[in-house]
């Protein structure tokens, strides 16, 4: 199995056209055309899973459930192509951990914050609850911590 080392130099090599630079998290910055990766990692499923957004033209999305879509197919594309061809393994226990991540954040901005039941999405940042009709604005909250504010 290759080093995380030596798996970016041929990842870099292999995918010139895309641009790898180290950062504080592993993420794609499709504006940037660039993969960032932390620098002294020792996660090659991370860096091909976020190769793999890069390679399938992940761009951007409106919908929350959109965002979970990028994210299953990158972790498909990087077990099932991406990982064979460089002889690295990738469970599906850590598959589904991460894929959970975006699960919950999904399940917690479509939780109505009067009634608890699941609302729909309406807009890019806003619910609507099918159970009590209200309607609230969620902040992005990937990297921070949510916020529902109800619309009167």
């Amino acid at each position: 199995m290759l080093s995380t080392s030596s798996l970016l130099a041929k990842l870099q090599n292999d995918f010139s056209h895309f641009q790898f630079i180290s950062g504080s998290e592993f993420r794609w910055a499709p504006q940037e055309n660039t993969v960032y990766y932390p620098i002294d990692t020792h996660d090659s499923a991370s860096l091909l899973h976020e190769l793999s957004h890069a390679v399938l033209d992940h761009q951007t999305y409106t919908r929350d459930i959109q965002l979970l879509d990028c994210e299953q197919a990158a972790w498909q594309y990087a077990k099932t192509v991406l990982a064979m061809r460089y002889g690295i393994e990738i469970s599906q226990d850590a598959i589904e951990d991460s894929l959970d991540t975006y699960r919950d954040w999904l399940h917690a901005r479509s939780s109505c914050p009067e009634c608890r039941a699941t609302g729909m999405q309406i807009k890019q940042s806003m619910y609507s609850c099918l159970a009590c009709r209200s309607k609230w604005h969620v902040n992005d909250a990937r990297t921070c911590q949510l916020q529902r504010t109800i619309i009167t």
